[in-house]
Protein backbone atom coordinates (compact mmCIF):
# COMPACT_ATOMS: atom_id res chain seq x y z
CA UNK A 1 0.00 0.00 0.00
CA UNK A 2 1.35 3.51 -0.92
CA UNK A 3 1.98 6.04 1.93
CA UNK A 4 -0.67 9.16 1.30
CA UNK A 5 0.93 12.03 -0.05
CA UNK A 6 1.80 14.45 1.99
CA UNK A 7 1.14 18.59 1.44
CA UNK A 8 3.93 20.57 0.98
CA UNK A 9 4.26 24.31 3.50
CA UNK A 10 2.98 26.85 1.48
CA UNK A 11 5.26 29.76 0.68
CA UNK A 12 5.13 32.40 2.91
CA UNK A 13 5.18 35.78 1.47
CA UNK A 14 7.97 38.46 1.72
CA UNK A 15 5.88 40.49 4.46
CA UNK A 16 4.42 38.76 7.35
CA UNK A 17 1.85 41.96 7.34
CA UNK A 18 1.38 42.69 3.83
CA UNK A 19 -1.60 40.76 4.16
CA UNK A 20 -3.68 42.30 6.72
CA UNK A 21 -1.91 45.67 6.33
CA UNK A 22 -2.99 47.75 2.71
CA UNK A 23 -1.77 50.88 4.46
CA UNK A 24 1.60 49.29 5.24
CA UNK A 25 1.51 48.19 1.16
CA UNK A 26 0.73 51.64 -0.27
CA UNK A 27 3.22 53.08 2.23
CA UNK A 28 6.02 50.78 0.74
CA UNK A 29 5.24 51.34 -2.62
CA UNK A 30 5.27 54.63 -2.25
CA UNK A 31 8.62 54.47 -0.98
CA UNK A 32 9.80 53.08 -3.78
CA UNK A 33 8.34 55.72 -5.88
CA UNK A 34 4.82 55.00 -6.45
CA UNK A 35 3.39 58.25 -6.74
CA UNK A 36 -0.42 57.00 -7.13
CA UNK A 37 0.08 54.78 -4.09
CA UNK A 38 1.27 57.69 -1.70
CA UNK A 39 -1.24 60.00 -3.49
CA UNK A 40 -3.96 57.11 -2.44
CA UNK A 41 -2.41 56.29 0.88
CA UNK A 42 -2.57 60.05 2.10
CA UNK A 43 -6.34 60.28 0.89
CA UNK A 44 -6.84 57.39 3.48
CA UNK A 45 -5.38 58.16 5.97
CA UNK A 46 -6.98 61.48 6.25
CA UNK A 47 -10.13 60.06 6.62
CA UNK A 48 -9.08 58.16 9.35
CA UNK A 49 -7.01 61.10 10.90
CA UNK A 50 -10.34 63.69 11.01
CA UNK A 51 -12.20 60.61 12.88
CA UNK A 52 -9.64 60.36 15.33
CA UNK A 53 -9.09 63.91 16.01
CA UNK A 54 -12.96 64.53 15.84
CA UNK A 55 -13.35 62.56 18.40
CA UNK A 56 -10.33 63.62 21.01
CA UNK A 57 -10.17 67.70 19.76
CA UNK A 58 -12.79 70.75 19.53
CA UNK A 59 -13.77 70.79 16.04
CA UNK A 60 -12.08 74.01 15.02
CA UNK A 61 -9.06 72.25 15.59
CA UNK A 62 -9.66 68.61 13.50
CA UNK A 63 -8.56 70.06 10.51
CA UNK A 64 -5.25 71.47 11.41
CA UNK A 65 -4.48 68.38 13.76
CA UNK A 66 -4.89 66.23 10.75
CA UNK A 67 -3.33 68.28 7.92
CA UNK A 68 -0.09 68.70 10.40
CA UNK A 69 -0.12 64.86 10.98
CA UNK A 70 -0.67 64.17 7.37
CA UNK A 71 3.05 66.39 7.04
CA UNK A 72 4.67 65.13 9.48
CA UNK A 73 3.93 61.33 7.92
CA UNK A 74 5.52 62.95 4.81
CA UNK A 75 8.03 64.42 6.62
CA UNK A 76 9.05 61.14 8.21
CA UNK A 77 8.07 58.65 5.48
CA UNK A 78 11.33 57.71 5.50
CA UNK A 79 11.55 55.70 8.95
CA UNK A 80 8.68 53.69 8.35
CA UNK A 81 9.75 49.85 7.99
CA UNK A 82 7.90 47.92 5.34
CA UNK A 83 6.82 44.55 6.79
CA UNK A 84 5.72 46.51 10.06
CA UNK A 85 2.19 47.24 11.37
CA UNK A 86 1.37 50.98 9.31
CA UNK A 87 -1.43 51.73 11.78
CA UNK A 88 0.84 51.57 14.98
CA UNK A 89 2.93 53.73 13.25
CA UNK A 90 0.57 56.14 12.13
CA UNK A 91 -1.35 55.90 15.70
CA UNK A 92 2.31 56.91 17.03
CA UNK A 93 2.58 60.10 15.44
CA UNK A 94 -1.11 60.52 15.42
CA UNK A 95 -0.75 60.66 19.43
CA UNK A 96 2.04 62.72 19.64
CA UNK A 97 0.37 65.52 17.57
CA UNK A 98 -3.15 65.16 19.87
CA UNK A 99 -1.01 65.66 22.83
CA UNK A 100 0.46 68.84 20.95
CA UNK A 101 -3.03 69.86 20.47
CA UNK A 102 -3.70 69.75 24.42
CA UNK A 103 -0.84 71.32 25.53
CA UNK A 104 -1.73 74.33 23.21
CA UNK A 105 -4.94 74.24 24.43
CA UNK A 106 -3.62 74.34 27.96
CA UNK A 107 -1.32 77.79 26.85
CA UNK A 108 -3.61 79.82 24.69
CA UNK A 109 -6.50 81.54 26.54
CA UNK A 110 -8.24 82.21 23.35
CA UNK A 111 -8.63 78.42 22.03
CA UNK A 112 -11.13 76.24 21.80
CA UNK A 113 -12.47 75.23 25.45
CA UNK A 114 -13.25 71.90 27.02
CA UNK A 115 -17.22 73.28 26.63
CA UNK A 116 -16.92 73.27 22.81
CA UNK A 117 -16.46 69.50 23.12
CA UNK A 118 -19.59 67.56 22.59
CA UNK A 119 -20.35 65.18 25.84
CA UNK A 120 -22.41 63.06 23.35
CA UNK A 121 -19.04 61.62 21.89
CA UNK A 122 -17.76 58.81 23.12
CA UNK A 123 -14.33 58.89 24.11
CA UNK A 124 -11.33 56.46 25.71
CA UNK A 125 -10.08 58.31 28.84
CA UNK A 126 -6.49 58.91 27.42
CA UNK A 127 -5.83 61.14 30.45
CA UNK A 128 -3.25 58.95 32.23
CA UNK A 129 -1.11 58.24 29.10
CA UNK A 130 -1.23 62.08 28.69
CA UNK A 131 -0.07 62.75 32.23
CA UNK A 132 2.23 59.63 31.86
CA UNK A 133 3.90 60.98 28.52
CA UNK A 134 4.29 64.35 29.64
CA UNK A 135 5.86 63.14 32.63
CA UNK A 136 8.12 60.95 31.17
CA UNK A 137 9.06 63.81 28.52
CA UNK A 138 10.07 66.32 31.38
CA UNK A 139 12.23 63.07 33.13
CA UNK A 140 14.15 62.93 30.15
CA UNK A 141 14.80 66.17 29.63
CA UNK A 142 16.83 66.33 32.99
CA UNK A 143 19.20 64.10 31.36
CA UNK A 144 22.33 64.45 29.40
CA UNK A 145 20.82 64.69 25.00
CA UNK A 146 23.00 61.91 24.44
CA UNK A 147 21.27 59.59 26.98
CA UNK A 148 17.79 60.69 26.33
CA UNK A 149 18.36 60.06 23.16
CA UNK A 150 19.26 56.70 23.24
CA UNK A 151 16.70 55.51 25.65
CA UNK A 152 14.03 57.11 23.61
CA UNK A 153 14.88 55.04 20.64
CA UNK A 154 15.67 52.43 22.16
CA UNK A 155 13.32 51.95 25.13
CA UNK A 156 10.25 54.19 23.77
CA UNK A 157 10.71 53.26 19.76
CA UNK A 158 12.14 49.74 20.16
CA UNK A 159 15.32 50.18 18.09
CA UNK A 160 17.99 47.44 18.89
CA UNK A 161 21.63 49.33 19.97
CA UNK A 162 23.01 48.76 16.46
CA UNK A 163 20.10 50.81 14.95
CA UNK A 164 20.04 53.54 17.98
CA UNK A 165 23.99 53.83 17.50
CA UNK A 166 23.61 55.02 13.25
CA UNK A 167 20.75 56.52 14.11
CA UNK A 168 22.59 58.94 16.61
CA UNK A 169 26.49 57.85 15.25
CA UNK A 170 27.35 56.58 18.87
CA UNK A 171 29.22 53.63 19.00
CA UNK A 172 27.04 50.55 19.90
CA UNK A 173 29.24 50.22 23.67
CA UNK A 174 28.19 54.39 24.10
CA UNK A 175 24.47 53.57 23.24
CA UNK A 176 24.76 51.30 26.37
CA UNK A 177 26.91 53.20 28.34
CA UNK A 178 24.45 56.38 28.01
CA UNK A 179 21.57 54.01 28.62
CA UNK A 180 22.33 52.62 31.60
CA UNK A 181 23.57 55.66 32.99
CA UNK A 182 20.53 57.56 31.81
CA UNK A 183 18.32 54.88 33.09
CA UNK A 184 19.96 55.08 36.40
CA UNK A 185 20.42 59.21 36.70
CA UNK A 186 16.04 58.64 36.36
CA UNK A 187 15.95 56.06 38.67
CA UNK A 188 17.64 58.58 41.37
CA UNK A 189 15.48 61.49 40.43
CA UNK A 190 12.45 59.16 40.54
CA UNK A 191 13.92 58.25 44.20
CA UNK A 192 14.16 61.55 45.18
CA UNK A 193 11.07 63.02 44.31
CA UNK A 194 9.44 60.01 46.41
CA UNK A 195 11.12 60.90 49.34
Amino acid sequence: MLAPVQELPRERSASPVAAGDPWGDLMAAAQLGNAGAYTRLLTEVDGWLRRYYARRLPPSMVEDAAQDTLLTLHTRRHTYEPGRPFRAWLAGIARYKWIDRLRALDRDPAAPCAEDISEDIAIDDHGTAVMSALLLSELLNQLKPAQSEVIRLVKLDGLSIEEASERTGQSASLVKVNMHRGLARLSDIVAADLT
